[in-house]
Formats: C-alpha cells, sequence, structure tokens
C-alpha cells in the first residue's frame, strides 16, 4: 500500500542574513525559489532584505510566486524589512514570529545560515519531535555546509543522547528539488522523546 506524497501549499525556508562566503549559497537561494514558484509552492520567510533571505524572496517573486515574510518590530524598525513584499507582517517578539511561520507552513527547509538558522530549525525539529507537528523538516546541503552538523547529530545518536530513530526527523540534500521531492513522501517519525535503556 503506497502513502499518498504530501501537497504543499507554503514552506518556511530558514536562511541567512549574509550571503556567505561561497557564492554557491546565493546561486542555491535563488534556484530554491525558483523551484517554489515552478511549483506553485508559496514562501514563508523571516521578512528580511538583506542575505540569503533577500535572495530566495526577490527569486520568487520574479517568477511569479507568493512570499508571506514574517517579521519582529525590533528588526523592521532596523530597516532590513523587505517593504516590496506584498504580505509583510509585522509582529512584537521573535517568539511571535516564529509560532507564526510555523503555523503558516507545511514543512521547514533551512539553507546555509548562522546561529539564528540552527536555533529556528532545531526549535521547529524539536517540535516534530515532541509530537506538536507532523510536518517535514529538512536542510539544504549546499557545498557540505552542514555536514558538520550531521555528523554532530550522529555523534549525540552515538552517545545515546539522540534515539537512533530521531534521525530520521531531519532529512539533507544538496539539491532544492530531490529534497522537495523527498519531503512529499516522508513519514514523520514520533516516538517518546525520552531515552532508556531498553532502546539501545
Amino acid at each position: 500500500m503506497t502513502t499518498a506524497l504530501r501537497t504543499f501549499k507554503r514552506l518556511c525556508v530558514f536562511c541567512g542574513s549574509s550571503h556567505g562566503a561561497n557564492p554557491a549559497y546565493a546561486e542555491a537561494a535563488k534556484t530554491a525559489g525558483n523551484e517554489l514558484a515552478r511549483r506553485g509552492i508559496g514562501l514563508v520567510y523571516g521578512g528580511g532584505n538583506i542575505g540569503l533571505m533577500g535572495v530566495i524572496a526577490d527569486a520568487v517573486l520574479a517568477a511569479g510566486g507568493h512570499v508571506i515574510g514574517v517579521i519582529p518590530e525590533a528588526l523592521m524598525a532596523k530597516e532590513v524589512g523587505h517593504r516590496g513584499l506584498p504580505d509583510l507582517r509585522v509582529v512584537k517578539t521573535m517568539h511571535e514570529r516564529k509560532a507564526l511561520m510555523a503555523e503558516l507552513s507545511d514543512g521547514f527547509v533551512a539553507l546555509p545560515g548562522g546561529i539564528g538558522t540552527f536555533e529556528e530549525f532545531f526549535e521547529i525539529v524539536t517540535w516534530a519531535q515532541l509530537g506538536l507537528h507532523s510536518k517535514p523538516c529538512a536542510l539544504l546541503n549546499v557545498n557540505g555546509f552542514y555536514d558538520p552538523l550531521l555528523h554532530l547529530m550522529d555523534h549525540a545518536i552515538a552517545e545515546r543522547f539522540v534515539k537512533p530513530k530521531q534521525r530520521d526527523l531531519v532529512l539533507a540534500e544538496a539539491d532544492f528539488s530531490t529534497l522537495l521531492d523527498r519531503m512529499a513522501e516522508h513519514h514523520v517519525p514520533h516516538e517518546p522523546k525520552w531515552i532508556g535503556k531498553e532502546i539501545f
């Protein structure tokens, strides 16, 4: 019996507010934006006009796709908000931002980024681990950017801080189209968080 593929109305993308050292990162963000628009999938993101955030939003818009930006007042006041968005939602706090982005989205992808990207992605993975949602979470592993992070997760499994099955919460691919296809067919595992001797 085959499982029906997921359909995505909107995907949330976490990514850097800088372009990074390698031009491949911006190129990947542009490609991702084009692919989202081609598939008719809307973009939900942090509402910025700088770095990879601006690149992916501009790419979706240029290709005729839909973008929702969500940005807290403090960042909007610093003029990093993307004022070219048809739908820019200004909220009071970072907590409200993340909650609204999660509510609006059918899945989550992290492109290369920094501490904020890591924090946003792993919070949403934690929510999946706790059974608070069953939406796929994925890394676009451009030029092996996320290899050290994936190795850290494997190390945490070896050291018995993460269950082996929980590794399946995080998909990773270097190609965005392939990643979307995997997300569409992915079943998000739900297991108790707590680790006991009986599971190893």
